[in-house]
């Protein structure tokens, strides 16, 4: 019920639709009621009577009733499933936008298909609860109510001998109800898992065709696929369960309607016609009541997706503008990391205690080993995660004191792994700045060496790339990414290994187009390859997650510690490599 006054409040916006859909299903409902009072002045006036006028007048009735009930059940079911329909697209509108506020980290937990399951499958079992079932258990409601309501008027003493299997009917439904939506919350993990199985084959197609296993992620699949069948059998069983359940005593009700009210009619306490109006009444209350235990139970089901929606909607936004944040002004590029502390987990430091700063223009290179904490940095300055301890200030200010927005459009990235969107050359560079015209498109482009290769694609910049740029090569992706860095135009870069996956002649064109988009800004480069920071104005040596040496790249050669370590075994294999060529 908590979950369900939850959903009801994001129908408050359309309350006036609302409003009139419940007059439609009260007076479609009510021409479903006035059947049965119907029959009862057949049997009582007419049929004792022998009144044809009656008779007549009865029969143009009932044309009259059904003509009206069925304007009354199209504006019913219309406006309650405009009304569903909007709510499922307002949800499904407020967890997309949750995802985007959401920090980095619940992306690092969280597996692609899960997060894609809350805006897809999860939010369409809403859809059938709010649409089809509401609108179900609306109509069924009304005519039980109204159904109850005429059977008390005619004979309240057999209602009450009729009633005594109520709370037999509502034990089940509340006991088979819990059940239910226990089951259906694990229908909907299994449908993440499947979606989640999809989603990273798809995606990693190549990897699974070139180590061939092809078999095996069908295995994988087939036994998510199982999974779900299992907890949807389970499902079935249950609601299988319920439904003859619900019918047995509603049968146990009509056949001591038919004993107790046969005694009154032979005795004279009621007549013939009500009776038989009062027995059309108990059906009308069997049926709703048979369907509304199915409608309960689909309703349990799509509340286990509720919520995993809710349970999205309420995480908290870790990373998020703080009271009083104010907008960070254009920037010099001055960069101070004061005693910075960082953990993903309390009491597991990543970084401990970095100190540095950067004069605009500089270039500053983090090396180190594999997991030394050189790309945690670079997540740290664009708050895609929040210090642990310690502050970063960019121009003096505080960078948690600043708005998100004013801080993240001063800063460029280009990564390592490329994400390009499935569309145009175009619209991809246009990406870092929307309100750029095609003449700064171009000139982003060709500063970053990518004009001349898309002008030879087939249609130019309006050449698509397909999912993650699989259409083009993987340096023409990186000049793509350089040039939307360039059109965003931040006074501060970072580039997490930028050339790190390229063959040496990408790497060149690339680095050229780097060292371009450098120029003027306060850069900050994570580099694998050594050779490819010589030139940086300050080098950081990182070592489990400490700095342990800081100089230009003779003053580090000089120290003989680990950056000359580490360029030292660069430098022979860069030799071998060459003689084996030579060879």
């Amino acid at each position: 019920m908590r979950l369900y006054l939850r959903l009801l409040k994001n129908i408050l916006p359309y309350k006036f639709r609302l409003f009139w859909a419940g007059i439609c299903t009260i007076c479609a409902s009510a021409a479903m009621v006035y059947l049965p009072w119907i029959i009862k002045n057949i049997v009582d006036q007419v049929l004792q009577e022998k009144n044809v006028e009656r008779l007549t007048y009865i029969a143009l009735s009932i044309i009259v009733v059904f003509i009206l009930r069925g304007f009354f059940s199209y504006g019913q079911h219309y406006l309650m499933s405009y009304v569903g329909q909007r709510v499922v697209i307002d949800m499904r509108q407020q967890a997309f936008e949750k995802l985007q506020r959401l920090p980095m980290s619940f992306y690092d937990k969280n597996k692609t298909g899960t997060i894609m399951s809350y805006v897809t499958n999860d939010v369409s079992a809403l859809q059938t609860a709010l649409v089809d079932n509401v609108v179900e258990l609306v109509t069924e409601s009304v005519v039980l109510v109204a159904s109850i309501a005429a059977m008390i008027y005619l004979d309240w003493k057999l209602f009450l001998f009729t009633a005594a299997t109520f709370p037999f009917v509502l034990l089940f439904i509340d006991y088979f109800g819990k059940k239910i939506r226990k089951s259906g919350a694990q229908i909907q993990s299994v449908v993440a898992d499947i979606t989640s199985v999809l989603q990273e084959s798809v995606s990693s197609a190549r990897v699974v065709k070139s180590f061939v296993r092809e078999n095996y992620e069908i295995e994988r699949f087939g036994k998510e696929n199982m999974d779900n069948f299992y907890a949807n059998m389970k499902n079935v069983r249950l609601n299988a369960i319920l439904t003859p359940v619900i019918e047995l005593v509603a049968a146990i009700g009509v056949t001591a309607i038919l004993w107790y009210g046969g005694n009154s009619v032979i005795n004279g306490y009621i007549t013939a016609g009500s009776l038989v109006a009062f027995l059309t009444y108990a059906v009308n209350i069997s049926n709703p009541i048979k369907r509304l235990s199915k409608v309960i139970a689909a309703i349990q089901k799509a509340l286990a997706a509720a919520q995993r929606v809710y349970d999205l909607l309420d995480l908290p936004e870790t990373v998020q503008n703080t009271e009083g944040a104010v907008a960070l002004p254009p920037v010099q590029g001055v960069v101070e990391f004061k005693h910075v502390d960082f953990a993903y987990n309390e009491n597991e430091l990543i970084l401990a205690d970095i100190n540095f700063a950067s004069r605009p223009g500089q270039v500053v290179a983090f090396v180190g080993p594999s997991g030394a904490g050189k790309s945690t940095i670079a997540s740290l300055l664009p708050r895609f995660y929040d210090v642990t301890a310690g502050e970063i200030t960019v121009d003096g200010y505080d960078i948690r004191k600043v708005t998100l927005q004013s801080l993240r459009e001063q800063v460029g990235i280009v990564p390592q792994e490329t994400l390009l969107f499935n569309g145009s050359v175009y619209d991809n560079i246009l990406y870092g700045r929307l309100d750029a015209t095609k003449e700064e498109v171009e000139t982003a482009a060709k500063a970053a060496n990518a004009h001349d290769f898309i002008m030879e694609l087939p249609n130019g910049y309006e050449s698509m790339l397909g999912d993650r740029g699989v259409n083009i090569s993987g340096g023409q992706r990186q000049r793509i990414a350089i040039a939307r860095a360039i059109l965003k135009n931040p006074k501060i870069l970072i580039l997490d290994e930028a050339t790190s996956a390229l063959d040496t002649e990408a790497e060149r064109v690339v680095q050229e187009a780097l060292d371009r988009l450098m120029v003027g800004r306060t850069s900050f480069v994570i580099a694998h390859r050594l050779s490819t920071v010589k030139n940086a104005n300050k080098i950081l040596v990182l070592d489990k997650g400490r700095i342990i040496e800081s100089g230009n790249h003779e003053e580090l050669l000089a120290k003989d510690g680990l950056y000359a370590h580490l360029y030292q075994i660069q430098y022979r294999n860069k030799e071998n490599n060459e003689m084996d060529v030579v060879g």
